[in-house]
């Protein structure tokens, strides 16, 4: 069962539907809501991580990736693709019942993680899924509870952390894809040039909320201050620092988010 979980990708997995809870919180909904919108996006996470190991599986192998349990042949591909099929059909339900239009958008959404995996992932427009996941998250949220459709700026900071959280998500995996042929927008970046995109991403993403969003003085200027911190460590410092400067900008990015909602 370890083997199973591990290829569903938890750790994105439990980031992407603790982010939906948490807008959903902030959002106002009532608890049976903000836990109807997280069983919808657990499902469609499940769905596109077990996916993305499935397509992979050939190519892992190839590379020797111990990492992925299908490739490691610590669980069947079987049951892995068994799994990806009931959360397949658990997400239209789960995501419909959030309302109609909400559940479209949501559906959509696990569409675009799909078509990532289909093959968008090795090409220049590899980054397009993830803004259209992430900014259709903050819509689907949204529209599941009584304020319907967010203000612009929110889809369009959630599809920027996207882009960012896409890039670097990549960056570990660089020499593996390359082997196998994997060419999406950050392996044509590189290594070099892969840390000041992303942390240009997301600050893109933090200054959206602080012009979009009404936080007040001391939000503002304690958000703006952080971000500029961090993204002064990640152009000037060396080694890891730029890659964990730019997860700490994300992460600011998610804190302005749910405090503007």
């Amino acid at each position: 069962m370890t083997g199973l979980l591990r290829a569903a990708h938890p750790g994105p997995a439990f980031a992407v539907v603790l982010l939906a809870a948490l807008l959903a919180v902030a959002g106002g909904l009532e608890p049976g809501r903000v836990v109807l919108v997280a069983a919808a996006v657990l499902a469609g996470q499940l769905s596109i991580g077990w996916s993305n190991d499935l397509i992979d599986e050939r190519r892992d192998r190839a590379v020797g990736r111990s990492d992925k349990p299908l490739a490691a042949g610590e669980v069947s591909t079987r049951l892995v693709r068994a799994c990806c099929a009931a959360a397949v059909v658990a997400v239209v339900p789960l995501s419909l019942a959030c309302g109609w239009a909400a559940g479209v958008v949501h559906l959509l959404s696990v569409g675009a993680g799909w078509l990532y995996n289909a093959g968008l992932k090795s090409t220049v427009w590899s980054w397009a899924p993830y803004a259209v996941a992430f900014g259709g998250l903050v819509v689907f949220v949204s529209m599941a509870g009584a304020s319907g459709l967010p203000p612009w700026w929110m889809p369009v900071a959630g599809a920027l952390l996207g882009v960012g959280a896409h890039l670097l998500n990549v960056l570990p995996d660089l020499a593996d894809d390359a082997a196998t042929g994997v060419r999406g927008l950050p392996h044509r970046l590189g290594a070099r040039w892969l840390p000041v995109v992303a942390t240009a991403v997301l600050v893109a993403g933090s200054l959206v909320v602080l012009l979009g969003a009404r936080l007040g003085v001391a939000w503002s200027l304690a958000g703006l201050l952080l971000v500029a911190a961090l993204a002064t460590l990640a152009l000037t410092r060396p080694g890891r620092t730029p890659f964990l400067a730019a997860i700490g900008i994300a992460l600011t990015d998610v804190v302005l988010l749910l405090a503007a909602g």
